[in-house]
């Protein structure tokens, strides 16, 4: 049998199956409700490590970026001119279509005729299934399309913020047009243990790639979002900023005790020992942590510098890979019904909330979404 009839064999029988299953369970998840979300803030903590996951549909990413976008715009408008009459701009957009305003959003991603379910997953199905094609779905496709995902939505987040800091505007952010998150002015110097002058420059030169004293979007989404850069500079810099950050002594690099106490537990590999040994006493993390320090400590010195820390730098700030893969193994766990490792059509089908479980109203239900994703 060629390679072609295999497919055309794999696609009849799972339209079969998707018929079997639409009659045998014509209203089984009915019950449960679809939220949008909002994931706006108008000022990004550079530190904060909680991360939500990114919609599994691209559709409601869209409806999730417009609505946040009318968020953005709302704040900013308030934040930057506080005199403006909001409640006068509130009366004015009244005139404005529901679906303009966002306001009907969610009904129609809850009409099973306007926004079926089943029916996306059955048209994402062969978006995701590319690598190879073969009626499955792997964790490193999902991861793959998660991390496509996320990509466009730190590249629309990064366009917006561009817009703000753009004063001219002409498609570049200068140092002088950039203006620190709020935390930046209003933290003590000594919180984090930075000198907020070096922060701000240090971490502006590294992302212009091409050393013209401006940014373009490229590089303004990376200086944003350094972790998912591919500039060794800001590699570079976010290891001085650990430096800096765990350095009580001000030496200028780390020792074990500082190490132990501030980034062992990020850089320690969970999969070689218990996910419980975080809460045992020090006396049984001593030794691994003083192995691991030992094998980051290339000169033999005692000490760790920021060169030193590029190993691990990717455990202390997560990529949207990471996030995506870990999005996609519980995604995997959950719908994998002959824990083969992969998911099929139907597999999905029959378990899609677990594709749309991070917009659920869990109001009227006790299911339970993954803590890491919330």
């Amino acid at each position: 049998m060629g390679k072609a009839s295999i497919i055309v064999y794999i696609i009849l029988a799972l339209l079969l199956l998707l018929f079997l299953s639409q009659n045998k369970h014509p209203s089984a998840h009915h019950h449960r409700r679809l939220k949008l979300r909002s994931n706006f803030t108008l000022h990004h903590h550079h530190h904060a490590h909680h991360h939500d996951p990114v919609p599994f549909d691209p559709l409601v990413a869209e409806l999730e970026r417009r609505r946040e976008d009318k968020e953005f715009e709302k704040q900013y408008i308030e934040h930057s001119h506080p005199e403006f009459d909001t409640a006068a701009a509130a009366q004015g957009e009244e005139g404005q279509p529901e679906w303009e305003d966002m306001m009907n959003a969610e009904d129609y991603i809850n009409d099973e005729d306007r926004f079926n379910v089943t029916n996306r997953l059955v048209l994402l199905f062969p978006k995701v299934d590319v690598d190879p094609t073969d009626g499955f779905l792997s964790g490193h496709e999902l991861t793959e399309w998660n991390v496509k995902q996320a990509q466009k939505e730190v590249l629309h987040r990064s366009e917006r913020e561009m817009a703000v800091h753009d004063k001219n505007p002409d498609g570049f952010v200068s140092f002088v047009e950039y203006d620190p998150p709020s935390w930046v002015h209003k933290a003590d110097n000594d919180s984090f243990g930075y000198d907020m002058g070096w922060w701000k420059e240090e971490h502006f030169n590294a992302s212009d790639v091409d050393g013209d004293g401006l940014l373009n979007l490229t590089e303004f989404n990376d200086f944003l979002h350094p972790a998912d850069s591919k500039n060794p500079k800001l590699f570079e810099w976010l290891c001085k900023e650990e430096v800096r950050e765990r350095d009580t002594d001000k030496d200028g690099k780390i020792n074990f005790k500082e190490f132990f106490h501030g980034l062992f537990d990020l850089v320690r590999n969970y999969d070689e020992e218990s996910h419980n040994d975080s809460h045992h006493s020090e006396d049984s993390r001593d030794a691994p942590a003083r192995m691991l320090f030992a094998q980051l400590d290339k000169d033999g010195d005692g000490y760790l510098s920021s060169v030193e820390l590029l190993p691990v730098i990717g455990k202390i700030h997560p990529s949207e890979h990471y996030y995506a893969k870990q999005q996609a193994d519980y995604i995997i766990s959950q719908a994998d019904e002959d824990k083969d490792g992969r998911l099929t059509l139907t597999e999905m089908i029959e378990n899609p909330y677990v594709f749309y479980s991070a917009i659920f109203n869990d109001d009227e239900d006790d299911f339970d979404y993954h803590d890491e994703f919330r």
